[in-house]
């Protein structure tokens, strides 16, 4: 075990003597917090951006997708250059170029530039990926999960606070607001690192095009990659399911719930990322399996409670509605903390396997189970539009009882 972790070292020295501390493992997750709020902030701003416009109702939607669709592209194209350059040079620029794309943005004049800019946005806020790892190589041998379940809590806390968030800052400012002081929180958050981060050198590679080839090839050799990833993917359409959907059924009787008290049921969900770090420690003490089938029975249970909840209807009356508000933000809480729980522990387990391929392997692992968010989201509308919000959680407790039986057939 012991000549294991020297074989490591001896494969990165750049990283020897570089031992995160709380402060730096503390910026890292506000860090990721701060940049991944541009990635779903637009799905609450559609409404508001489209109009002002001049967009059809059908062409709306793109905004909130030209922003995933420049992620994506981000991770398997940006993210991998985390394995062939300088790291910190990689993190400083593409931030710089997320600051620009925000403050452009802020600006835009017409709906198709609007996209372009998006598309560009959501692709250097790729270099969350790049961090991640980088956070993962300073962590002390053995707290290599501890360490990635505190900056995974800064980015599910990010992703959870992202649409209230935005949604408050438009009904107060209007939409080019939000770009705006985003643009100046990644232009900060450019200084805050440039002058904290440690400069991480990769092993060499050939070249960009050999190494974009090669992962397909890592996917292929790694079984552990490919099953975390594919649970990770399911577990990311049942959030995805609940959080599209969920809005819906809040503004329906017998919660009616504007858009403000949306808002704030959003911030209930995201207590449910406190508990990231204790899913990164179980990791660390080799409790992974019982861990992660905690974490989608959890999920399954969440879903169940949140069709319950959700059966209210104009009968219920005051008391019965605020019953009803308070188990659905518990199912909100339970189901954020199933996912929060099986991203941490799948993050931690794949980036235990190549550390000469850690950027790559976390592009993938990420690119993945952001699909599988892309796919709940359209199975969120369509399931409303088929069975209501009881057809919604049966989807989303799909996706987690086959995530369950992933589990039970075997989980590293």
């Amino acid at each position: 075990m012991h000549g294991t972790h020297n074989a490591e070292l001896a494969e990165r020295p750049s990283e020897i003597g570089s031992t995160v501390t709380r402060s730096q493992t503390l910026l890292f997750a506000a860090s990721v917090g701060i940049i991944v709020t541009n990635l779903f902030a637009p799905q609450t701003l559609v409404g508001l951006i489209g109009p002002s416009l001049g967009a059809a109702a059908s062409e709306s939607g793109l905004v909130s997708m030209a922003t995933l669709l420049g992620y994506a592209a981000g991770l398997f194209f940006l993210v991998p250059l985390s394995d062939l350059v300088e790291n910190r040079t990689l993190v400083l620029r593409m931030l710089c170029a997320a600051a620009l794309a925000a403050a452009v943005a802020s600006f835009a004049p017409s709906a198709a530039s609007l996209l372009a800019v998006l598309f560009v946005l959501g692709a250097a806020c790729s270099c969350i990926q790049v961090l991640v790892p980088v956070a993962a190589s300073m962590a002390p041998p053995g707290q290599e999960g501890r360490v990635i379940g505190d900056v995974m809590s800064g980015l599910m806390i990010g992703i959870l606070l992202s649409r209230p968030i935005a949604s408050l800052v438009a009904d107060a400012f209007g939409w080019r607001a939000f770009y705006g002081i985003s643009a100046a929180a990644l232009a900060l958050l450019a200084v805050l690192l440039g002058l904290t981060l440690p400069r991480r050198r990769p092993p060499a590679h050939a070249n960009y095009a050999r190494l974009i080839a090669s992962l397909v090839g890592l996917l292929g050799r790694e079984p552990v990659l490919r099953r975390r990833a594919f649970t990770a993917s399911l577990v990311m359409a049942a959030f995805s399911v609940f959080w599209t959907a969920v809005a819906l059924r809040l503004s329906a009787p017998p919660f009616d719930l504007g858009q403000k008290g949306i808002a704030l049921f959003a911030l209930v969900g995201a207590g449910g990322a406190a508990v990231t770090p204790i899913f990164g420690r179980a990791g660390d003490r080799g409790f992974t399996r019982p861990a992660t089938i905690l974490c989608h029975l959890a999920l399954i249970a969440a879903l169940g409670l949140a069709a319950w909840a959700g059966a209210g209807d104009d009968a219920a009356g005051a008391g019965g509605a605020w019953l009803s508000l308070i188990f659905m933000g518990t199912s909100a809480v339970l189901l954020d903390i199933g996912v929060t729980g099986d991203q941490t522990l799948g993050r931690r387990a794949v980036n235990l396997l190549q550390p000469k391929a850690r950027g790559r392997i976390n592009g993938l692992f990420v690119g993945i189970f952001f699909i599988g968010g892309a796919i709940g989201s359209l199975l969120a509308g369509i399931a409303w539009a088929w069975g209501g919000w009881n057809a919604v959680c049966a989807v989303g407790a799909l996706f987690g009882f086959i995530a369950l039986a992933v589990d039970l057939k075997q989980v590293a």
